[in-house]
């Protein structure tokens, strides 16, 4: 098995609560990574639908045959057992008693907080790193290479064509997750809104523009991207202000959390399309920005993660926004440096008043000194 960096964060907050919930897209390995750690808990799957149907009947019989904790897979499949959990978690001193898993942020969530604030702690676990694929053999030479191929467990150790493995991926994901969040009767419609995303990927999020496109209204556009949020598809990446309220108003930028999956959604179909590509920068965007984010959530950090953009073009692609200082990255998937990479950079560290740690990550293999006080690093040797 590849080591996940998050098994120390899982271990630790498995000793300090009564019970823990891994959360994240299907397939990310959050099975994988509990059994892993619990090789001695039972494992109950809430994807067989006898094991469901029995909970349904009697669901304080059902946590009673495992008094000494287990791992239930697809919790949010069976949101009625979270009120039973509590009572049983307010009746023990145990720690990691019961470990849960889901891949519905959405559902997950609005129990949890109605049944289990206080007594659970999350872990959200996203794809493979680059870092941790890094000493495998899973690890490949060129970023376009790992852009289109992705970073699911079960497309790498098992050989799969990306091509066949997202498309049912997808198809999976639309009839299962889809269905139980919102009754969607025209699953064509909703696929074409998936696809209408990936052509935005990198870009500041335009809820009209994509609603006309797919000939649905911008309250239902607005719906279906809660949908992909809370499922784990799509990550909205914040604005930075120096004002907090109006990060929570202004408009943010769309990515996916795995560049295989908006590949496969672009149409394409081999590694190579990505060389010429129309979004190969957008996409790279996406790849550099998704490392920030599992790093920073592998090892219990919560997201910090904005970009910054004026009204007169000036922009930062990612900015990790901390106590006293902002790490600002620019991020091209150029081999070669330019020096209009360094303007927008320079530009916001002028005008920023906390200190300013300024970064460019490129798409090149080659190492640089700092120039104009910005560190160059590769997409290879990313300062994580």
């Amino acid at each position: 098995m590849i080591e996940r960096t998050a098994i120390k964060r899982l271990k630790k907050l498995a000793s300090t609560f009564r019970s823990v919930a891994v959360i994240g897209p299907r397939q990310s390995g959050k099975t994988t990574l509990c059994k892993t750690v619990f090789p001695n808990k039972p494992y109950i799957s809430l994807e067989n639908p006898d094991i469901l149907e029995s909970i349904k009947i009697d669901p304080r019989a059902f946590l009673l045959q495992y008094k000494n904790g287990a791992i239930i897979d697809e919790i949010q499949k069976a949101p009625f057992l979270f009120s039973y959990l509590q009572q049983v978690l307010d009746e023990t001193n145990k720690r990691g008693l019961y470990i849960l898993t889901g891949s519905n942020n959405f559902l997950l969530q609005e129990n949890i907080t109605q049944s289990l604030a206080g007594r659970i702690a999350y872990l959200q676990l996203l794809p493979f790193s680059m870092e941790e694929l890094k000493s495998t053999k899973y690890y490949k030479a060129t970023y376009t290479s790992i852009m289109f191929r992705g970073f699911y467990p079960e497309l790498l150790t098992k050989k799969i064509k990306p091509i066949d493995w997202y498309t049912n991926y997808i198809q999976t994901y639309v009839e299962r997750d889809v269905r139980q969040l919102k009754n969607i009767n025209n699953y064509n419609l909703f696929y074409k809104f998936l696809r209408l995303c990936a052509g935005r990927v990198g870009s500041v999020l335009n809820l009209s523009s994509i609603a006309n496109d797919c000939g649905i209204d911008s309250k239902t556009a607005n719906s279906w991207i809660a949908i992909l949020q809370s499922s784990f598809i799509i990550y909205l990446l914040k604005p930075y202000y120096n004002n907090y309220n109006k990060r929570l108003i202004k408009s943010h930028k769309l990515y996916f959390y795995d560049t295989g999956l908006a590949c496969s959604l672009l149409g394409l179909e081999k590694d190579k399309q990505l060389d010429n590509f129309i979004y190969r920068g957008q996409l790279f965007e996406n790849l550099v920005i998704m490392e920030y984010l599992k790093n920073r959530l592998n090892n219990g950090l919560q997201d910090n993660l904005y970009f910054w953009q004026d009204k007169t073009g000036n922009e930062v692609d990612l900015l990790l926004d901390g106590a006293n200082e902002i790490t600002a990255f620019e991020i091209k998937s150029s081999t070669t440096i330019n020096n209009d990479f360094f303007k927008g950079l320079t530009y916001y560290a002028n005008i920023e008043q906390k200190k300013t740690n300024l970064n460019l990550i490129y798409g090149g293999l080659q190492i640089f000194p700092k120039r104009n006080n910005i560190s160059i690093a590769s997409w290879t040797n990313l300062k994580l």
